[in-house]
């Protein structure tokens, strides 16, 4: 890593570890029933990709394609079931199968119509046997898509948490970040979300757009809470390749000063929010005092597999991360999805990245780290039986040496404040060589 790399607060968001860049086509292919036999399937977490939305965000490099030609979505519809039907038959025994969590993501699943949001609660709960109504289930949403009719169906379905992809209360900014949509737009999103009666509401905001100021920033923050959001996600801005936004960028490589203000606007909005009653989860997370916890009491991301259904999903077991291919432009995703609705065999593993023991304990020791209630040391020894410094004791130096990291005696490893702030600097800190060669290799497309 060079020196501007090391010291840039922003260099990669971490919600996984490995990137997906970092898998790569699995010439075996191995299949699903030989790579779930041994698992234990007690406590997992189903996650549905929906790769559709009606416009692309300047900042989205999320696996999502705008719009869909006639029977499309009914044709990918198709396809997730028959890829649930053979991964449901890979899992085996149902009596050994529960799952602790689901969530349906994308893209924008709302973009889907009422009768098709049925049809995908369907999947997840009759085909791969996931209680709806008894376990969290979270749905991502957007204002243009956030119906009446649609909501209605995801409460009465029982979705536990809405998170609706907001991004700016102000319009100029909203256009700035190529997103097209009108405050008032938002507000009548915001009651129909509310009148649905949904337990948990999350409105994602992002900072460091262009022309964004403190004021502005704040301005944002107050619309928010005006609705009392039980979760609220505070995200930088990154542009990155093959976005919209990257089109028009002038000057690609580390800017110093955009840093300092995505810094500021940072704290800004992390004080703004600690100041109203909302504690602090994560960098980017933020919960209201007293809203109903959405993880699973038994379900952990660190340690728990995922079943993750259509292309742009992941999967994980203890030896290998996998999905179908990955990429960013949209021709390329067309095709990808194109290929999914064409698969008749879903029974094996096509794309993915196998994990040995090593970077077993780098992704537990990564995703605990990044959260603000850190990493129980004593967990991690009777998991692994050794200590965090025994496995990564130099790496955890280096950042305890820049203040990220708390006293190195404490029965937790926690970030201090300022490493929270630097929370996606940690993360890449923490790769192992393999990982970021494989990344580094990565033909983006």
């Amino acid at each position: 890593m060079t020196t501007a790399q090391l010291t840039s607060p922003y260099q990669h968001y971490v919600y996984a570890y490995p990137h997906k860049t970092a898998y790569r086509r699995l010439p075996d292919r191995p299949a699903l029933r030989s790579l779930w036999a041994a698992e234990d399937k007690s406590a997992l977490s189903l996650y549905l990709h929906i790769p559709f939305c009606e416009v692309r965000c300047g900042f989205c490099n999320l696996f999502t394609r705008i719009g869909a030609p006639d029977g499309l979505t009914g044709a990918y519809l198709d396809a997730l079931e028959r890829q649930a039907d053979a991964v449901r038959e890979a899992l085996g025994d149902a009596d050994h199968v529960r799952f602790a969590t689901a969530a349906f993501g994308g893209g924008t699943p709302t973009f889907l119509t009422a009768s098709e949001l049925e049809r995908l609660c369907d999947i997840a709960e009759f085909r791969m046997g996931a209680d709806l109504r008894a376990v969290p289930l979270s749905v991502e949403a957007s204002p243009a898509t956030a119906t009446a009719e649609r909501l209605a169906v995801l409460a009465g379905r029982g979705t536990t948490r809405l998170s609706l992809g907001v991004q700016s209360f102000v319009d100029t900014e909203a256009r700035a970040a190529v997103r097209p949509q009108r405050r008032a737009d938002v507000e009548a999103a915001l009651a129909r979300i509310r009148d649905a009666a949904i337990p948990v509401l999350n409105i994602d905001l992002i900072y460091g757009i262009d022309g964004q100021t403190e004021q502005t920033w704040l301005r944002s923050l107050d619309a928010a809470l005006a609705w009392q959001p039980e979760e609220l996600y505070l995200y930088p801005l990154y542009v990155r390749p093959l976005t919209g936004l990257d089109r028009h960028r002038t000057a690609p490589g580390p800017d110093p000063a955009w840093d300092a203000r995505r810094l500021r606007l940072y704290r800004a909005g992390r004080d703004h929010l600690l100041a109203r009653g909302y504690t602090q989860q994560s960098m980017r997370m933020f919960r209201r005092a007293g809203a109903p916890q959405q993880g699973a009491d038994d379900y952990a991301c660190q340690t728990d597999g995922m079943i993750g259904l259509g292309c742009g999903a992941r999967s994980y077991t203890a030896a290998l991360h996998y999905s179908f291919d990955y990429a960013v432009g949209m021709h390329e995703i067309r095709g990808i999805i194109d290929d999914y609705v064409a698969t008749a065999d879903f029974a094996h593993a096509e794309v993915g990245y196998r994990m040995d023991a090593h970077e077993a304990r780098r992704r537990h020791l990564l995703q605990s780290l990044l959260q603000a209630e850190g990493l129980p040391v004593e967990d991690y020894r009777a998991r692994f039986d050794a200590g965090p410094f025994d496995d990564f004791g130099s790496e955890l130096l280096l950042l305890a040496e820049r203040g990220w990291l708390t006293d190195a005696t404490s029965t937790h490893l926690r970030l201090t404040p300022e490493g929270l702030a630097h929370s996606d600097a940690v993360g890449p800190e923490l790769f192992s060589p393999a990982v970021r060669a494989a990344m580094a290799a990565y033909e983006r497309k």
